[in-house]
């Protein structure tokens, strides 16, 4: 686990209300959830809340088109460039087709681009993210923009979000924040009154308070991206919110689960490069779509020459689309993989068509494994977790579970050279109800990384046995039947 002295993010705390019990602020909707459970009661069926759109179709005769070029710090490449870059990939996975199959269905659902020229960073946990957020916005010279799920008031190196933000607006640089209004409800609104005060422009998503509500919407849908964009240059997205549950250090001499404190395992990006610009225009996209007031746009979309050589896509995924981008390009990689399927992510409610995929994948002979929570801030989603492990575990499905952390990173590797990190977690919510974001990386470096840091979370984790699953006692399998009654939700 990564630390970083100095940028801590406050005293962890509940996750926050919920209108279900054993459901944390990161997992449900509040009001929406008790919306749906009253529809559920009248129809006694969870189906009238949402149903999981079927991609199979749209999968299977994408996989035969062939993928678009490539796009550049200067625009369009040549199919030669293309097809150049493409080959070094390819050759960083020998014997393998993942990339030509799994780019084709990118290229039909996703809407943008495959980006090169970009460099890429791995940010592990609040100590390491914290400190390149803070930093990137120090840098700042025309524009912060930011998009969470929880924004709370952090703090890293003694110095507050609130004061470096107001104190960027006093240079002349433009803030724009849009935050969750669920997921951030427990932010003191002097937090959002003091940016305010000094000209930031802040919008909150979705107002829960009917009286603040800008049209028609479902409460249910909530923006659980986590994007900070800064000058149009540089980007850090992926799990971590901007939260003070996010504790950075370990006590010298300590171990996780000491001292009462959950500590939380995440992972983030820090993209720097052409690809920028497609978080960009997904955060004035959601400013637009949410009726936000007018702000300048100055400064965005600049020119952002090459600044290494990792292709990059950005999907951003929400509700009012009829096919999940994320989810389609998900289960096409998960279809495409020859070799490994590494996954880690901190709510693990798979929908049919991705456990039939996991477990078809590790029948093939892919050495599928999953990095899962051993305790989470929502019980309920631990329990149905739980209940699938047994047919996991028969296909051949290798399961460790983190019970030192409450683990929250959305990690997934394929055969050592497609990778994705992002705000999206192996579970219904993310398909259904979510805006979300992902950021899809191909090249051996990013993925290389990202197993080294899986197989050094695995060092710390148990890993979980068929034998003694199948005798774990009768009152945890009741508590994991009555769970899945919920699955659509969480």
């Amino acid at each position: 686990m990564a630390s970083a002295t100095g940028c801590i993010g406050g005293p962890s705390g509940p996750a926050g209300p919920s209108v279900l019990p054993g459901i944390g602020r990161d997992r449900t909707a509040g009001l929406a959830g008790l919306a749906c459970l009253l529809i559920v009661a009248a129809s006694g069926s969870l189906a009238a809340c949402a149903g999981v759109p079927d991609v199979d179709g749209v999968v299977a005769r994408s996989a035969h088109q062939q993928p678009a070029g490539l796009i550049g710090a200067h625009g369009p490449l040549s199919r030669a460039q293309s097809n150049a870059i493409l080959a070094r990939l390819e050759s960083q996975s020998p014997g393998s087709d993942i990339l030509q199959r799994h780019l084709a269905i990118e290229d039909a659902v996703a809407e943008s681009p495959l980006v090169a020229g970009n460099r890429v960073r791995i940010l592990e946990d609040g100590g390491q993210t914290f400190r390149a957020m803070f930093e990137a916005i120090r840098s700042a010279t025309t524009h912060i923009n930011l998009e969470y799920y929880i924004i709370e008031d952090i703090q890293c190196d003694g110095q507050r979000l609130s004061d470096l933000l107001i104190a960027k607006r006093g240079q002349g640089v433009a803030v724009n924040l849009i935050y969750d209004s669920y997921g951030s409800s427990e932010t003191p609104s002097a937090f959002f009154d003091r940016l305010k005060s000094a000209g930031a422009n802040v919008l909150s998503f979705n107002p829960v308070d009917p009286i603040e509500a800008r049209g028609d919407y479902s409460l249910n849908d909530r923006d659980h991206r986590k994007i900070l964009i800064v000058d149009g240059r540089v980007a850090i997205v992926g799990g971590v919110n901007m939260s003070t549950t996010y504790q950075s250090n370990l006590p010298p001499g300590s171990s996780p689960g000491q001292n009462n404190i959950d500590y939380w395992r995440d992972t983030d990006l820090q993209i720097e490069g052409p690809v920028v610009k497609q978080l960009e225009q997904l955060f004035t996209a959601t400013w637009s779509t949410q009726k936000g007031p007018p702000i300048s746009e100055a400064g965005f979309y600049p020119f952002v020459p090459s600044r290494g050589h990792e292709v990059v896509r950005i999907i951003g995924s929400g509700p009012e689309e009829s096919l999940p981008r994320y989810y389609a390009t998900l289960l096409s990689a998960v279809r495409s993989a020859e070799r490994t399927v590494w996954i880690s992510t901190g709510y693990f409610v798979p929908t049919h068509a991705e456990l039939e995929d996991l477990e078809n994948a590790a029948r093939r002979g892919v050495d599928v494994r999953l990095l899962l929570p051993g305790k989470s801030d929502s019980p309920l989603s631990l329990a149905v977790a739980h209940s699938h492990y047994t047919d996991l575990l028969e296909a051949g499905v290798r399961i460790s579970e983190y019970r030192n952390l409450i683990l929250h990173s959305k990690s997934v590797v394929i055969d050592g050279v497609w990778s994705v990190v992002g705000s999206s977690n192996f579970d219904h919510r993310s398909v259904l109800f979510n805006d979300e974001v992902d950021a899809v990386v191909l090249g051996r470096d990013t993925a290389s990384q990202l197993e080294a840091a899986f197989r050094s979370d695995l060092a710390a984790a148990s890993p979980i046995a068929l034998a003694a699953w199948r005798h774990r006692p009768l009152p945890q399998r009741i508590e994991e039947a009555y769970a899945r009654l919920w699955q659509v939700l969480l």
